[in-house]
C-alpha cells in the first residue's frame, strides 16, 4: 500500500490482537489487487444494546485508482459480531470480494452474454438429420439434429419459432448453428 494502513477504534480501547487482525488481512488484499492505495478502518462498539452483548461494527475504506471501495459491515443485532475477531474476518472477506470484482472491471475481464439469435424452421430433412432456419434478418441458417435442445429434432415442425447461436465458422453450407432451442407455447424454453 502507498499509505500506511489508518485503524481507528471507538467506543472502545484499541486491542493490540485486533490490530494485528486488521493490519494482516489489509496487507493480504495487496495480492487480490496490487495497486491499493490506501486502507482506512473504523472499529465501534454498539451502544444501542445495553442488557445484551456488545456488538462490533466496521468500515474499510480501501482506495484504488479511480475509485473508492467502501464496505460497512453494520449488522443490526448480528449475534456472531458479539466477537470483534468474527465483525473483522466478515469486514475484510466483504472488502476482498468487492476489490476482485474491481480488478476484474479494471482488466476488462468481463464475460459478455451476447443477445441469443430469433428465426424459424423453414424446412427440415428428418431423414439426413438436418434442417434450416431462417434467421430475423432472412439469412438461411444450417442446423443439424444434435444441435437440438429441449424435445430435440423430431419434435420440430416447420415454422416453430427458434433461439439459436452462431457456430464461429462456417460450415459447407454456409452459417451454421452450434446450439438451437424452441420456443413458443409448443416448446417450453428449457
Amino acid at each position: 500500500m502507498q499509505t500506511p494502513i489508518q485503524i481507528t477504534f471507538r467506543n472502545i480501547a484499541s486491542a493490540p490482537a485486533v490490530e494485528a487482525l486488521i493490519h494482516k488481512r489489509a496487507e493480504a488484499l495487496e495480492k487480490y489487487f496490487g495497486r491499493i492505495i490506501g486502507c482506512r478502518v473504523v472499529v465501534e462498539e454498539s451502544t444501542r444494546r445495553p442488557h445484551q452483548g456488545k456488538l462490533y461494527h466496521l468500515r474499510v475504506d480501501l482506495t484504488v485508482p479511480g475509485r473508492e471501495i467502501v464496505i460497512k459491515r453494520d449488522p443490526a443485532e448480528h449475534h456472531a459480531h458479539e466477537d470483534i475477531l468474527v465483525a473483522v474476518n466478515d469486514a475484510f472477506d466483504a472488502a476482498r470480494r468487492q476489490l476482485e470484482d474491481y480488478a476484474r472491471i479494471s482488466r476488462n475481464d468481463i464475460k459478455t452474454h451476447q443477445t441469443p439469435l430469433h428465426g424459424s424452421i423453414t424446412s427440415l430433412f428428418r431423414d439426413k438429420g438436418y434442417g434450416f432456419i431462417r434467421s430475423s434478418t432472412g439469412e438461411q441458417i444450417y442446423m443439424h439434429r444434435n444441435a437440438v435442445l429441449g424435445k430435440g429434432f423430431d419434435a420440430l415442425v416447420e415454422g416453430d419459432p427458434v433461439r439459436y447461436s452462431l457456430h464461429e465458422s462456417e460450415g459447407e453450407k454456409g452459417l451454421q448453428a452450434s446450439t438451437v432451442i424452441p420456443i413458443g407455447k409448443h416448446h417450453p424454453t428449457p
